[in-house]
């Protein structure tokens, strides 16, 4: 019996060591991201997505940091780089879940960085694909904040050319606020990001 308990112990042990390693380089992680070194960061996400592959969330900041990074960036081959390392991230994780509202938003963002580095060239190629991977997301969950407001977002990015009405639009990004207030993300490192840009959109609405 004692064995038995000694076994048990050590097991819990090993548990709690994987948990807090986990916890530990997510969160160097995420202070590397807010130091502004999105390379480091991004590297760093890796390195946890390959030591642990029951979490989508390691891949996912991986695919966010590349994309979100793309967005500053002028130089076509860097944003090419960028996008592709984030779509084959993002793919891993959906092929094992496609059930997740979170990776669909994450692929409309993708698609959207691909419309702004050559809005000329992919903006026919991508919006439909954008609009479809938020339609997916809102599917899955529809009091999603991201997805809410992703999908209106991207529609008055579009809107000077379009020539849609924005009011439905702007009543979308008040939703997502809304829904905002009330999201709980279901872990300390789920996506919880987009209220400041939400925000932002809001004023220029007004």
């Amino acid at each position: 019996m004692k064995k038995i308990i000694t076994t048990i112990a050590l097991f819990v042990a090993v548990i709690s060591s994987a948990q807090g390693k986990f916890e530990q380089g997510m969160g160097k992680a995420f202070q590397l991201w807010g130091e502004g070194k999105n390379t480091e960061a991004s590297d760093m996400f890796e390195r946890i997505a390959a030591a642990d592959k029951t979490s989508w969330l390691p891949n996912y900041y991986v695919a966010l940091v590349n994309t979100t990074s793309s967005f500053a960036i002028q130089d076509k081959t860097q944003v090419n780089a960028l996008l592709t390392k984030a779509q084959n991230v993002l793919d891993v994780e959906m092929i094992k879940d496609q059930k997740n509202a979170e990776l669909y938003i994450m692929q409309a963002m993708i698609y959207t960085a691909w419309v702004v580095a050559d809005p000329m060239t992919n903006g026919m190629k991508y919006s439909a694909k954008v609009m479809e991977a938020y339609a997916k997301a809102k599917a899955l969950d529809p009091n999603n904040p991201r997805a809410v407001f992703g999908e209106a977002d991207y529609q008055l990015g579009g809107a000077k050319w379009t020539g849609v009405d924005t009011k439905p639009l702007c009543v979308q990004v008040d939703k997502a606020i809304e829904l905002f207030a009330t999201f709980k993300p279901e872990t300390p490192f789920s996506p919880k990001w987009g209220l400041d840009r939400a925000l932002e959109a809001q004023k220029n609405c007004k």
